[in-house]
């Protein structure tokens, strides 16, 4: 017989990842417990425990409740980050997505503080998209047409159900008609949400004609929603099909490549993102960064110029030029302001290529989290899907600031 303690050695990833959490700000979380001392009731879970957990969950890749909750009854290191207490895969689940917010939180504080100790320098950031694959079926997507037809048999569905569970007398039956009617309701509810994003897509096409001085958006096809998750979007993955998904935009300090910043929505191009990257490290952290490193995706013209003569200080963007089909960069137009010239001559130079190289050691977060696991996603919506990406990155960090004291 030996205890749990005994059983885990002292270098363990699990001790590791408990005393790395227990110097987390987690009063919020501790704020949202209703569990009082001397009150009726089941004590409430110790959030740390929940948040070492899946700390410790998604460094080992692990990324389903279900899958947890089955190693806290039989692993060693996850019953010594348990202790004697006892969770359920639905408070784990929940849990996961509810934090959310409280992790976006944690990682503007934690890079804060190490950019007030000067370990981490935010004038140069790096930024780059992921796209993960969404909890949505291609066959879920459906045109206006056809959502109206599924709207007004899923209104009648849900009408003739209330009508029964009204007139039903036996409590057996009326249990099992409110099933039948909470399903109904339930798919009522997704293609209304699927109808208010195509009208979403729509206005969003219209916007980006009018922006491009067309008199027509530039994708003609009629406009389809899925009626499994409204929020996904068909885009191109990394092996070059089109699946629905979320895109993941990550933004990195070089040439540590600790994340500083992350954003999630179903927007499936790159470009156009240069200016909200500066406002996210704005916003978090009170200081605009200096130089912004991105690949060839991001090379919109009126981002790089609105970053080159913005009020409050020139942002220099290094990114790949534009080239022809023949491989040869293309030069500058006649019109092109003195910010896009500006941007080529920087990367025309030996030092604008040799800051450029530096944005390559920013690939290696996302081939750590895709190692981990981060290919697709098995929650709906963005907010939700934000959360698990967001547990990825706290584990990536984890690792690098792990690494910090080592390399310094």
């Amino acid at each position: 017989m030996a205890s749990l303690d005994e059983l885990l050695p002292e270098d363990h990833r699990a001790r590791q990842v408990w005393q790395y959490v227990e110097g987390l700000e987690l009063s919020r979380l501790y704020d949202a417990i209703q569990s009082h001392t001397g009150r009726a009731g089941r004590p409430a879970i110790d959030p740390a425990v929940l948040m070492t957990l899946w700390l410790y969950a998604t460094l080992e890749d692990v990324g389903s409740a279900r899958q947890v909750a089955r190693l806290c009854e039989r692993d060693v290191s996850y019953r010594w980050i348990l202790g004697r207490v006892r969770v359920s895969h639905k408070t784990l689940s929940d849990f996961r997505v509810e934090a959310g917010g409280v992790l976006d939180e944690l990682l503007s504080r934690s890079v804060a503080a190490l950019a007030s100790a000067g370990v981490v320098d935010l004038q140069c950031v790096a930024v780059d998209g992921m796209r993960l694959r969404a909890s949505a079926g291609t066959n879920s997507f459906r045109r206006k047409k056809r959502l109206d037809q599924l709207h007004d048999l899923a209104s009648e569905k849900v009408a003739k159900l209330r009508g029964e569970l009204d007139r039903d007398p036996g409590a057996s039956d009326r249990r099992r008609q409110a099933r039948r009617q909470w399903a109904a309701e339930d798919r009522q509810r997704r293609i209304e949400q699927a109808k208010q994003a195509l009208a979403e897509i729509e206005a969003q096409r219209a916007a980006e004609a009018k922006e491009q001085r067309r008199k027509q958006p530039a994708n003609k096809r009629e406009p389809r929603a899925s009626t499994s998750d409204a929020q996904a979007r068909i885009m191109k993955m990394a092996d070059g099909g089109y699946r629905p998904g979320f895109n993941a935009q990550f933004k990195t300090t070089p040439p540590i490549g600790l994340i500083i910043g992350v954003s999630v929505d179903n927007n499936g191009s790159d470009r156009g993102r240069l200016r909200g990257t500066v406002a996210e490290i704005e916003q978090r952290y009170g200081q605009r960064p200096q130089q912004v490193l991105a690949d060839s995706g991001y090379d919109s013209k009126t981002d790089i110029a609105a970053l080159h003569e913005h009020e409050k200080g020139t942002v220099a963007v290094f990114c790949p030029l534009p080239r022809n089909q023949d491989g040869q960069v293309r030069p500058p137009r006649v019109n092109d302001g003195p910010g896009v010239l500006a941007w080529h001559q920087r990367m025309n130079s030996d030092d604008g290529k040799a800051l450029y190289r530096q944005r390559f050691a920013t690939e290696r977060p996302h081939a750590d989290m895709r190692n981990r696991g981060l290919t697709g996603v098995l929650v709906r919506g963005i907010e939700k899907v934000k959360a698990v990406v967001l547990w990825h990155v706290h584990a990536y960090n984890f690792l690098i600031i792990s690494r910090l004291p080592r390399t310094a």
